[in-house]
């Protein structure tokens, strides 16, 4: 696939440099421009973005953060059942737990809620970090959602991190997930709370929590650009995709079918 002259490989991270240092220098300044493309492509053009990763992975398929990045690109495409192949892979070579959400995720996208929920009481979850221990939580709950167990995925939400004043990266998507689940629940004024709280903390643009808020309060938005201008078009109300085998089951075969299109927590 053809790289952009404005790519070089240096902007890569130092630590994936490093391991792209183990092959032969033209061989390693390859694959770095192919990561960068991965990186660059995978918010916008997620097709794309994986199609450069399968070059980097045919490249050099025994760097760990090759086979990373081929996991994130898969599962920005919903192939779960490839994206769990690459992650465990890649966690086999690092022995880290970083991506242990993101798997247990891909399970529920392969419609695996309930190894999800093994993974969530697993030894590694106490290893992650913070931001790893909110993205399993997120994770958890869509898995009960997945198995109908509303009230639980409410519960499992219920947390410092969701009660706190503080604005953190994770902090919109949980409050969004919260809201949306309280809405399902038919607990609209609370909902609409939280989808407002989820506006306050979402700088970026990470969720759709305005246009939820927006539809709650009964505001339609027109297509300006529209050749037909006669009919309002509706706020979209699209969920927010997360971020993330069970816990004796990361060593198995690799070879399960992709599941439907997972739902969002």
């Amino acid at each position: 696939m053809p790289i952009p002259e404005d790519v070089t490989g240096e902007e890569i991270d130092r630590d994936v440099r490093q391991e792209l240092q183990s092959l032969p220098k033209t061989l390693a300044e390859d694959v770095a421009k192919n990561l960068v493309m991965v990186a660059r492509l995978i918010d916008e053009d997620p097709e794309g973005a994986y199609g450069y990763a399968k070059v980097a992975l045919r490249l050099a398929s025994r760097v760990a953060a090759v086979r990373e990045a081929t996991g994130f690109a898969a599962y920005a495409t919903q192939k779960y059942s490839e994206a769990l192949a690459e992650f465990r892979a890649a966690r086999r070579m690092t022995g880290g737990v970083e991506l242990w959400p993101l798997m247990a995720d891909c399970e529920r996208g392969l419609g695996r809620p309930e190894k999800a929920l093994d993974m969530a009481g697993a030894p590694e979850v106490q290893k992650l970090d913070k931001a790893g221990q909110v993205e399993m939580r997120l994770v958890t709950a869509g898995a009960r959602r997945d198995l109908g167990q509303l009230e639980a995925a409410i519960v499992t939400l219920q947390s410092p991190e969701l009660a706190s004043n503080s604005i953190q990266p994770w902090t919109a998507r949980l409050r969004y997930a919260y809201a949306d689940a309280l809405l399902e629940a038919g607990r609209e004024d609370e909902a609409r709370e939280w989808f407002a709280k989820a506006v306050e903390s979402d700088k970026d643009g990470s969720t759709d929590a305005s246009d939820r808020l927006a539809e709650m309060d009964g505001v339609e938005f027109v297509d300006a650009l529209g050749e037909d201008e006669d009919g309002p078009v509706g706020a979209h109300d699209d969920d927010v995709s997360d971020d993330d085998g069970d816990k004796g089951d990361h060593d198995e075969d690799d070879d399960d079918e992709d599941g439907g299109e997972r739902r969002g927590v």
